[in-house]
């Protein structure tokens, strides 16, 4: 028995001797961490995953073998002969990978190349190397089915553009920071231009100095990430380095001599502790005015405005451009981002992001010219606006003042346990926008027809100034995510969100909205202003299944449910297979969606002064939920939902050229919008359905040897098939009982949503890389454009912009090691936009084209009697700044 007991002894003794402890780290390609990588002893049931960083440890027999697997990547086997075995995986196929996106699925991240998505990766090298100002302008030179566009006449719309996906709108882009959903913009579109009636986050406010990389998934995932991802997502992932920080000072003017620029950017980064990282940007930059008026005619303004020609002629000797103010407003901004984390053992982690920007914004509303607004109708503007005499007075123009606050923040905390990871985190987010009308009046009458603010010598205050109020918007998420890479073919992933959001209309002094209110801008009268709020909670289930190393299938569903509508449940089922040895690959999906009315949709109501027939008239936005909509016959607002098919194909035929093309059918049934005036009143209706078709393409080569240096050539577009209304328009009862057919969506509503968007949009360029030098070629085309106005006389008129193509040089000269110098020249040869009056082909429209003097009138009708002489009042496809040159310097520290 003794001898027994000792041999037994022995035998464990042998045994655990015999075993060794491997760790190690597990990475792709780029650098990144894996986590949740499963590493098996080959032959046992031994295994562990790896944590949040990618690191582990593991315990096995001498002369083990290491088994590393993890979805949509390539299985590698490692002998364990050393202690430390670090492992790189690659994509399937061994190609390597340059990024591994998160964006697209809940369940485990995939290479750009296996996901079943479309998905555009761009790099902080790729954003810098367009030379733009700001985010949204970078991403329109790059991204085919990105646009954005600034309008001529700014307002409010000049703290934030329009953008938009597959020419759907901003607010059908759910907007990411680091995976987690950033809140949206206070600001409601509601002149008459592209995005009219929508918001979104004001992705412009994002420094591109913090930026890694930006992951746009090109289809709709309301499934994985709920409301507003109708037409995609934009993910975009902070940096996180600790060394290699940067300062860049950038400087840039326009080829007209104004729009000057100046900012200065520090990014960097260091570790805290032993276990943790900080990395944090600072940015401040100012641009100056940039105007594009047109020189008007003493004539045509004579005839414009039925005054004698001497009256236009006088003034005009004097202000040639009428006074007026278009193109690119004054803009400062500061902005502060931070993203940090740290690890509290080897298999947890907390995680911080918060940002802070400060923007303020000078524009101008349109010059009120002295036959205009007349000293003969109020005495009072010779004082106000002049040396006391009408000779003097020379007419005025308001301006436009608005002071952003946006920030969000995110605190998270991830966990990794027998290979389930677990994500949960508290965002919180708010934008705020005050504005000041100055140079401005109020022209309000009382019972005896007298001025209350101006023309009674014992109340005239000569008050100019004023202060109509603003908005703000700020939300509160809770996400809760858990994965698991379930075995070599299954992962799994569900989770739930809570979200809490609350909108402000904020009320204006009572000079401001009292009676016809501030010139230009009235106010928010108090009857109108509030807070209103409103929450959600959803939740969702994700399977991925490879049933082979070729042939993926992801499904999702989802269920939400709003305090102020109801309840969605959406799914999306997405599929991709490989074959001939990689080369070829096959994928598409299938999904419902939703978007929930914004709270700014729903409760905006307010005076709102517009441009139609030729002139400024003050018309009145009615609250969605209002006493006055009831009365109207106006229903409450519901969801819109959203079908979407997605199919496409890729290959790579060679390890350094690539190209896919997809095709998207988009369909949006209850469709918001901000309704056409009604007898002088708009208000927000699911008024149509829609349907927005279209193909994306993307092609690449890259390391073709051309002399001593290395040339890499890309080009991609999207052409739009179908962006039209589906079906009649959906008019309340009371609109369709009015005379004279009128309706809430009318021509120039359809033009405003559809055909203004252009028809496609190319980008071919090409970098070239030699010695200490980079040179850039970029080619952006952008495809016609058509709105058909309710200003022309004539149903069968429309504006046509024409196809243009904008061209942009770039070079980068890296003098050291640590100080580069690039310069930019965007759009060198000057193109501008360029429309012309067309015909539907009607008897009548063809009359009007025909002839030059009834075709004269209708373009000074377009554009304000030449005022917006290059893009007429509505906008247009690309910026009418002509060329623009950019310098910076970096530095790295």
């Amino acid at each position: 028995m003794k001898k027994f007991t000792l041999l037994f002894f022995l035998l464990n003794v042998t045994f655990l001797f015999a075993q060794k402890e491997i760790s190690g780290v597990v990475k792709d390609n780029a650098g990144a961490g894996l986590p949740g990588v499963n590493i098996i002893e080959k032959g046992t049931n031994n295994g562990v995953s790896t944590d949040i960083d990618g690191a582990y440890k593991i315990k096995v027999k001498d002369g083990a073998t290491l088994v590393f697997s993890y979805v949509g990547f390539n299985k590698v086997e490692k002998a364990a002969t050393s202690a430390t075995i670090n492992v790189v995986l690659s994509e399937e196929g061994g190609q390597n990978l340059q990024e591994v996106v998160v964006t697209g699925t809940r369940t485990a991240p995939r290479s750009n190349t296996t996901t079943a998505l479309p998905i555009d990766v761009l790099t902080s090298k790729d954003l810098a190397s367009t030379g733009q100002a700001s985010f949204d302008k970078a991403l329109q030179y790059k991204i085919p089915s990105f646009n954005t566009v600034q309008t001529p006449v700014n307002d409010a719309t000049s703290l934030l553009d329009p953008y938009e996906i597959r020419n759907l709108g901003p607010s059908r882009t759910l907007i990411l920071i680091n995976g987690k959903r950033k809140n949206m913009s206070a600001l409601l579109y509601t002149q008459t231009s592209p995005g009219r009636g929508e918001t979104g986050a004001d992705i412009s406010a994002i420094p591109q100095d913090a930026i890694e990389r930006v992951e746009i998934l090109r289809d709709g995932a309301s499934a994985q990430y709920g409301s507003d991802a109708i037409a995609g997502v934009m993910n975009i992932i902070l940096k996180k380095n600790t060394n290699g920080g940067s300062a860049t000072v950038r400087t840039g003017i326009t080829g007209k001599g104004d729009g000057e620029m100046v900012g200065i950017s520090i990014n960097n980064g260091s570790t805290v502790g032993d276990k943790g990282f900080v990395n944090y940007t600072v940015d401040f930059s100012k641009v100056k005015l940039a105007n594009r008026p047109g020189i008007l005619s003493a004539q045509d303004e004579s005839d414009y405005w039925g005054v004698p020609l001497a009256t236009t002629q006088a003034f005009l000797a004097k202000k040639p451009d009428g006074g007026n103010v278009n193109g690119s407003p004054e803009t400062a901004a500061a902005k502060f981002e931070v993203n940090g984390g740290s690890d509290l053992s080897e298999n947890s982690k907390i995680y911080y992001n918060a940002a802070y920007v400060y923007k303020k914004v000078n524009s101008f509303a349109n010059y009120r010219a002295p036959y205009w607004r007349t000293v003969a109708d109020m005495p009072y503007l010779a004082s106000l606006y002049g040396n006391g005499t009408a000779a003097s007075y020379l007419g005025y123009v308001p301006t436009f003042i608005g002071d952003l606050n946006d920030y969000n923040a995110t605190l998270g905390y991830k966990n990794v346990t027998n290979g389930w990871n677990t994500d949960a985190s508290v965002t919180i987010g708010g934008n705020k926008q005050i504005y000041t009308v100055t140079n401005s009046q109020n022209r309000s009458k009382d019972s005896n027809g007298n001025f209350i603010y101006a023309s009674d010598p014992n109340i005239y205050t000569g008050q100019t100034t004023f202060h109509p109020g603003g908005t703000s918007f700020n939300h509160l998420v809770g996400n809760i995510d858990v994965s698991k890479v379930l075995s070599d073919q299954v992962s799994i992933g569900f989770g739930t969100e809570f979200r809490t959001e609350n909108f402000e209309v904020i009320a204006g002094d009572k000079q401001s909205y009292d009676g016809l209110g501030a010139d230009s801008f009235q106010g928010n009268d108090p009857a109108n202003s509030g807070k209103f709020n409103r929450y959600n909670v959803g939740a969702y289930l994700d399977v991925a299944v490879d049933f082979s190393k070729d042939f993926l299938v992801n499904g999702t569903v989802r269920h939400e449910d709003y305090s102020d509508f109801g309840a969605a449940n959406v799914w999306k089922l997405s599929s991709r297979y490989k074959f001939l040895d990689d080369k070829f690959t096959l994928r598409g999906s299938i999904s419902t969606g939703f978007r929930a009315p914004s709270l700014h949709q729903i409760y905006t109501e307010k005076s709102q002064s517009t441009f139609s027939g030729g002139t400024i008239a003050v018309t009145g936005i009615i609250s969605n939920v209002s006493t006055a909509a009831r009365a109207l016959g106006v229903p409450k607002l519901t969801a819109e939902k959203s079908d979407n098919i997605t199919l496409g194909f890729g290959i790579k035929p060679i390890k350094n050229f690539n190209f896919t093309l997809d095709y998207y059918n988009i369909k949006v049934k209850d469709r918001i919008v901000l309704g056409n005036l009604i007898n002088g009143q708009a208000y927000f209706v699911n008024a149509i359905d829609s349907r927005t078709a279209g193909l994306d393409f993307v092609a690449g080569y890259r390391n073709i040897m051309l002399g001593a240096g290395k040339l890499a050539l890309n080009l991609s577009g999207n052409y739009t098939l179908v962006n039209e209304r589906v079906g009649a328009v959906k008019n309340p009862a009371s609109v369709t009982a009015l005379p004279g057919n009128q309706t809430v969506f009318n021509a120039t509503q359809d033009a405003l949503m559809f055909t203004s968007r252009p028809k496609f949009k190319y980008i071919f360029g090409g970098d070239y890389e030699i010695g200490k030098f980079n040179f850039s070629l970029n080619n952006t085309v952008f495809g016609p454009t058509k709105f058909k106005n309710a200003d022309y006389s004539d149903p069968g008129l429309s504006t046509e912009f024409a196809t243009k193509m904008v061209t942009d040089l770039g070079i980068n000269f890296n003098a050291t090691k640590s100080l580069s110098l690039a310069l930019n020249v965007n759009n060198i040869f000057n193109v501008i936009p360029k429309y012309k009056i067309t015909s539907d082909g009607s008897a009548s429209a063809n009359a009007i084209v025909n002839n030059p003097a009834l075709l004269h009138a209708q373009d000074m009708n377009i554009t304000f009697d030449g005022r917006y002489n290059t893009m007429t009042y509505d906008g247009f496809h690309f910026s009418q700044l002509g060329t623009m040159f950019n310098l910076s310097l970096n530095y790295k520290f």
